[in-house]
């Protein structure tokens, strides 16, 4: 035993040790907790309706297409090739299937590269191509009332300009189209056209025909038009008319997301205080189960919001970075836009463009927090939205609720055995290891009711 100057032992304790305290104390502790919970606006936002059937049909009025949607390329190495059977998006060739003809034509697009800066066609030339945009960025830009330059829009992959040229018809370029971006475009020229001979005729018939037609009434969206009269006086002869709905209309099927949760019964019997095991268990699983939600609401194929746009409802940014002049695009395109919905990184880089500019976006309260704003539209974070490796992302805007025509959830509810709405757990027994298991299920889509309900700001870099 060590004795020190003072004559005291030096392990003597004068009182009790912290370590032996503890086992006769309850210590103060959280609750489980958990890193991978986010904020969830996308969740909060919409307003969620009950699809009791377990299906949520769209029933809307009857639109002709109008082949306005993109084309889609393969390449080998830096070699790009259009997709023959893509053509038919082109207006002058819907509805047109002939394989061998367009295999021909497809085969007669020429690959060019341009550099940013380049002038791809220049206003006032003869316009005597098609082409189509494999990759890239480029700007439409037009001469205004006044003699000043000023931007018509932008195209991006898979937009075409031009196509009036399979027509036949001798016209001039109404704009000037610049490369953006570094750009790849595929072009057929009139020329190469014709020399496809006989491989051409039937392309020609189509468009013969179909500019010989008649071309159905339908207003500026695409609908079928509702005869109507006004401003007439006495009593002339009124329109009849009806209003013709869709006949194959969409239905949304709830999806769903499940897990088994298993728990020993000697954790729930012996480890229950101060906090029941099983609630805790089960209140991180179904936060896992709701960030899943989240994530299908965006990124699922089938029912995503991002796959869901329409595609005259994609725009992209003008320079890169997502500035105001962006985001301003995109709430011009839709009434009463709720809110705007980005990956935080993203809103982080709208503001440094903000900065650069010296505006400041306002703040705006929602469900009691703070948000930043632009134009007194929230522009709320969602990690969600996925950042591709060459750093760009997309922005999303949306409408919503069933009265506004918008984006709406879907979800049912009075489940057996429901635990939350939407969401319940059933007990699946005791196995021979005293293992009880629960069957954890949330069900639920997103519909967009009509097209301009969701807009998409694609191609949104966020590293400059």
């Amino acid at each position: 035993m060590t004795v020190t100057d003072s004559g005291m032992e030096a392990d003597a304790r004068l009182s009790l040790s912290t370590a032996a305290a503890r086992n006769l104390s309850t210590t103060t502790k959280s609750v489980p907790q958990m890193q991978g919970i986010t904020p969830r606006w996308l969740l909060q936002m919409l307003p969620w309706v009950e699809a009791s059937g377990g299906a949520y049909r769209v029933n809307r009025r009857l639109s002709y297409t109008v082949g306005d949607g993109r084309v889609t390329f393969t390449n080998i190495g830096a070699a790009v090739k259009v997709v023959p059977a893509e053509l038919g998006e082109l207006p002058l060739l819907r509805g047109f299937d002939d394989e061998a003809a367009l295999g021909a034509l497809a085969d007669r697009f020429v690959q060019q590269e341009f550099a940013a800066g380049d002038v791809i066609v220049e206003s006032g030339a003869g316009a005597d191509q098609v082409f189509l945009i494999a990759h890239g960025k480029v700007a439409k830009l037009g001469t205004g009332e006044y003699g000043t330059q000023i931007e018509l829009g932008v195209l991006s992959d898979g937009d075409y300009f031009g196509d009036q040229v399979l027509a036949g018809s001798s016209s001039n370029w109404e704009f000037t189209v610049k490369a953006v971006t570094p750009v790849t475009v595929l072009s057929l020229r009139w020329q190469a056209f014709q020399e496809m001979n006989g491989q051409s005729d039937p392309v020609r018939a189509h468009i013969r025909d179909l500019l010989a037609s008649p071309d159905k009434p339908r207003n500026k969206s695409g609908e079928a038009t509702i005869d109507l009269a006004s401003g007439h006086d006495g009593e002339p002869s009124l329109p009849g008319t009806f209003v013709d709905y869709e006949l194959a209309p969409r239905e949304y099927e709830l999806n769903v997301a499940q897990t088994m949760l298993r728990v020993h019964s000697r954790v729930v019997d012996l480890y229950n205080q101060p906090m029941s095991q099983l609630d805790q268990q089960l209140r991180l699983t179904i936060e896992a189960l709701r960030e899943r939600q989240e994530d299908d609401l965006v990124n699922n194929r089938e029912f995503g919001l991002l796959h869901n746009a329409d595609l005259q409802q994609r725009i992209s940014t003008r320079t890169g970075p997502p500035t105001p002049d962006d985001l301003d695009e995109l709430l011009c395109r839709r009434r009463k836009t709720r809110f705007f919905l980005a990956h935080p990184k993203t809103i982080a880089a709208f503001g440094r463009e903000c900065t650069n500019r010296g505006l400041y976006p306002g703040e705006t309260q929602v469900n009691g927090k703070r948000a930043t704003s632009w134009r007194g539209v929230p522009l709320l974070p969602c990690d969600k939205i996925r950042i591709s490796e060459t750093g760009m992302s997309s922005i999303l805007a949306m409408r919503t609720g069933e009265e506004d025509h918008g984006v709406i959830g879907l979800h049912q509810t009075g489940l057996p055995d429901e635990y939350r709405p939407g969401l319940n757990v059933r007990f699946m027994g005791v196995n021979n290891r005293a293992v009880i298991s629960y069957l954890v299920s949330t069900y639920y889509s997103a519909a967009v009711l009509v097209p301009d309900a969701l807009g998409v700001l694609e191609n949104v870099e966020i590293g400059r």
